[in-house]
């Protein structure tokens, strides 16, 4: 006999959507029209219906097409980040990414969990923060509660599930530091 019970989770517990629910179905239509789509939608399009569902949207904020965001109003991006192709957001938690980031396709940044030591699956939502100058190279997973200090770089294929040192070029499942990013003379 097991000791989960999923058919007792509770959506409602450790979870608020931020916006009514109609306000939700607006966006995934839109979503689906402007962002899931191969079309390459100017970006500046992109950011300006993002700033009108919530999202804070530095300038020239450049957007590749099929990029999931769940939640816009709990989309933070600096100026001049680039946002690949294919990027999956999972924003349950507030999710912030700072300025001149690159976040490379097929990158999944997911605020979003569940407890496994809750029997009934409790949401386990935590807010991620990735700072100024990073790069997320393509297919990294950056989990909840998760902060990648400043200059960091996560090589391909990474697994980012703790904090990552500012200026390091980090790899790997678990993600950890190998070199600095810069050598000193520059």
């Amino acid at each position: 006999m097991t000791r989960i019970h999923n058919d007792k989770f509770n959506p409602s517990e450790n979870f608020n959507r931020g916006r009514p629910a109609w306000v939700f179905c607006l966006w995934y239509f839109i979503k689906i029209v402007f962002f899931l789509s191969a079309f390459p939608w100017p970006s500046a399009l992109k950011s300006s219906i993002l700033k009108a569902f919530g999202a804070k949207i530095g300038r020239k904020v450049y957007w590749k097409p099929r990029i999931n965001i769940h939640f816009p109003w709990f989309l933070a991006v600096g100026d001049y980040t680039w946002i690949g192709e294919e990027v999956c957001i999972i924003n349950f938690a507030p999710i912030s990414i700072g300025k001149q980031c690159c976040i490379s396709q097929r990158v999944f940044l997911c605020s979003g969990s569940h407890d496994y030591r809750s029997n009934t699956m409790a949401y386990r939502n935590e807010p991620i923060a990735i700072e100024d100058g990073v790069w997320i190279s393509a297919q990294c997973f950056v989990g909840p509660g998760t902060r990648v200090g400043t200059e960091a770089v996560a090589t391909a294929n990474s697994t980012i599930t703790q904090d990552l040192l500012p200026q390091q070029v980090c790899s790997g499942n678990p993600c950890r530091p190998i070199r600095p990013r810069w050598v000193k003379d520059q």
